[in-house]
């Protein structure tokens, strides 16, 4: 199972990837970055996703109506991710189920020209699915 600097080298191989990161959403915190970040500072763009992840998570508006994540085994988060389009790149947040306190997410940066949204979506929920944190 990948670490954090595993997941995030992963993530770059993705067509389009420019950068990514791992941040706490509760602290804004980055846990490791990788390649660029918007505005060219990890930690400022941790802290920037994090506020978005934060009002996702603790909105009553996103959460499922049937309480979510039913017979998984883990507890599931009310979102699993965010895509915010700009005009010319893709971010991707996505959430990170753990056995503790679940407070962390997966940032990529996509270029919109060359990046796949779809395969971005989908590999970054596998990444999410096998990260071990430790």
């Amino acid at each position: 199972m990948p670490g954090i600097d595993e997941s995030l080298l992963e993530a770059m191989r993705l067509p389009g990837a420019r950068g990514a990161l791992v941040a706490d959403w509760i602290s804004g915190l980055a846990l490791g970055a990788v390649g660029e970040t918007p505005g060219g500072d990890a930690e400022a763009a941790a802290a920037e996703t994090a506020e978005l992840a934060r009002l996702a998570m603790e909105s009553g508006t996103l959460a499922p109506a049937d309480g979510g994540g039913a017979g998984s085994g883990k507890e599931q988060p009310p979102v699993q991710d965010l895509i915010l389009t700009t005009a010319d790149a893709y971010h991707l947040l996505r959430f990170v189920v753990t056995a503790f306190d679940s407070t962390v997410f997966l940032y990529l940066w996509l270029d919109r020209a060359d990046g796949n949204l779809a395969l971005a979506r989908i590999r970054l929920a596998e990444m999410a699915d096998r990260l071990v944190l430790g």
